[in-house]
This record gives structure tokens, sequence and C-alpha cells, in this order.
């Protein structure tokens, strides 16, 4: 299939790009590079032999957006465009709402008129807000998010669902990820975080590579076996693959179908498990403290991901350690890159 792929130049977008390529499909890339780099195509040209097809445009521009998916013969889309830093959402909560949501709305409006019906949508567990209990499934209620963007994850999930109930012959499935992390077993691409990283991994390779000068714990209070918070981290290879099992089922299934699928490992890690994991699989020690709460996070989640397994047939190939190996070999990569 022809897949473009919205944000493909971002994190888990380029990972995906390269999954797409393995199993046979034909991905095209759009980002506007806002919140991701050129130097990724590169790294994906390296990886899959070949230059891939990206136009440097915004996905929430429906003109387009139309335009491309006609020139391309576009067969599905696999939506991640959209910014996901938990911190700045509670900032600029507006933001997040005009982009997430906007270039959800974009999406549909073009697929309708166009006659494309398979849709993969980048969700979160941030719908699930803290959960009663753990692991969640694809069945635990939904709370409040704990920040404007896991908001926007819900409502773009709420948007999705009314637009099949509404008749329309689309066939859409949402994927709820935990925590992404690692990179490229070939440390080609991998996360690039502008700025100071929202997310725990690059900031602890950060701070292994001298980049940061110590990693702040946020919260060593919370009701866990060590007081830091508990997430499910998945390598983000996995997950890429998730997308790719996915866009195939939906290849199969009747008009009209929404489903939603938990992608991680199924397991849960406190942050202080990370870190020493971290230094233990790259024998290196890390100058980090621990700190009061940040607002927004969830003290502990991570899911349950029989229904994918059994469904979709994909599953977790990748350990902690290979992520946390993965994760430092790249950040290495970019020292090296930048003198």
């Amino acid at each position: 299939m022809k897949i473009l792929v919205t944000g493909g130049a971002g994190f888990i977008g380029s990972h995906t790009v390269v999954e797409l390529v393995n199993a046979g499909h034909e991905p095209i890339i759009i980002d506007n590079f806002n919140n991701s780099e050129k130097s990724v195509l590169k790294g994906l040209r390296k990886i899959i032999k070949k230059p891939i097809k990206c136009y440097d445009k915004d996905c929430n521009d429906t003109k387009i957006l139309e335009q491309i998916c006609q020139k391309e013969n576009i067969e599905g889309i696999i939506h991640f465009a959209a910014y996901k830093a938990v911190g700045e959402s509670v900032e600029n909560p507006l933001k997040y709402y005009e982009n997430n949501i906007g270039s959800t709305l974009s999406v549909l409006k073009v697929m309708i008129k166009l006659g494309i019906k398979n849709l993969v949508f980048s969700s979160s567990c941030t719908v699930y807000g803290q959960p009663d209990q753990i692991p969640v499934t694809e069945d635990t209620p939904r709370k409040p998010a704990a920040s404007p963007y896991g908001n926007t994850k819900t409502i773009c999930e709420d948007i999705l669902r009314d637009t099949i109930t509404a008749g329309n012959p689309l066939k859409i499935i949402a994927l709820r990820y935990f925590n992404p992390i690692g990179a490229h077993p070939s440390a080609l691409i991998g996360e690039l975080p502008s700025g100071v990283p929202g997310n725990l991994v690059p900031f602890i390779t950060q701070t292994a590579a001298g980049i940061r000068q110590k990693l702040m714990v946020f919260g060593s209070d919370y009701n866990t076996p060590d007081g830091t918070n508990i997430r499910d981290f998945i390598h983000v290879v996995d997950l890429a693959k998730a997308h790719v099992s996915a866009i195939q089922l939906l290849d199969s299934k009747q008009d009209n179908t929404y489903d939603v699928f938990n992608i991680g490992t199924g397991t849960g890690n406190t942050v202080l498990e990370i870190i020493k994991t971290f230094e233990k699989v790259n024998k290196l020690k890390l100058n980090y403290e621990l700190g009061p709460r940040r607002a927004g996070d969830v003290e502990k989640i991570y899911g349950d991901v029989e229904k994918a397994s059994k469904i979709m047939g994909w599953k977790v190939e990748k350990t902690l350690a290979d992520s946390l190996k993965d994760a430092w070999r790249w950040e290495k990569k970019l020292m090296k890159k930048n003198g």
C-alpha cells in the first residue's frame, strides 16, 4: 500500500517508515519539521537504501494535504503529526488544541472526500488518566486527562469514533501507546528532542553525555516500590512494527470500523529502575537528584497488551536493556556528529 505518514520525520514516524518499507509498503512523508530535523531523511535513506519521498508541508493545511493524497494515490494514512510534551501543553494549551485536533480534522476531511479508507491514529495511554486499576485494558474507562496534551488525544479519539458512528466508510485503528524509548539499532535515526527534552530517556542520555549537568527525577513520594513514577517503556522499533500490523489489519476489515489497541510491553518500571538499568547495561554512573513532583504527571500506569497480540498478531521483541543500549548508542552518535 501507498501510505502517507504525517509527522513521518519525527521519532516514532521515522522508525515506522523503516518498518513499512521492510514490510513491502511505500511510505510517503508529510512533515513541517516544526519538531523534527531534515537530517532524519539522510538516516532513513541509509537504512532503506533509497531516498524517501517527503513533503515539507503542514497537514493542518487541508488543501495541501488533499493535493498530496491525490497526486500520490494514497491508500492509507498513519497520523502522527502532533505536539507531545506534557509540560508544554500545561503551559500553552491552545497551541496543543489547535495543532493536534486541527490536523486530525484535516486528515479525516481529506480521507472522506477522496475515498481513502485506512487510518491508523497515534493515540496515547494518557487517555486513561490516573486509572483505578493497572494494568489498563482497552475497556478501562477513560478518565479526565492529566494534561491538555492527553486531552487532545481523548478528544481526537471521540472525533474518530463519531466519524465512524455517522456512517462514513472509513476503517480506523487508534493505537494507545505507552512510553516509546530507544533508537534504531543502526544508530542512524533516533529521538531528537528540540531544547529541553520532555521525556525521561533523552534526559538520561544527555546527562550521561555531559550535555545536562544532572537528571532531575520528578517526585520520590509516589505510592510505588521506590517512590518514583511507574511507566511502561517500549522500544520504538517494536512500536513502529505495531503500526504496520495495524495498517495490514485494516486492509482486511469491513468499511465503517473503529477499534483501539494498547501498545506497550505489558509491564511497568519505575523511573529509578530505568536509571539503574541504564547505568548497568552501559557501564556508567549518572548524576541524578530526587526532586518535587511535576504538574500533569500520572503516578503509575502500564497496559495489558493481550488484545494487540491476539487480534493484530503483534508482540514485543526487544527488552528494556536493548532499548537503553540503543538510546545510548544513538546519543554517542549525536555527540560525535556535533563534535
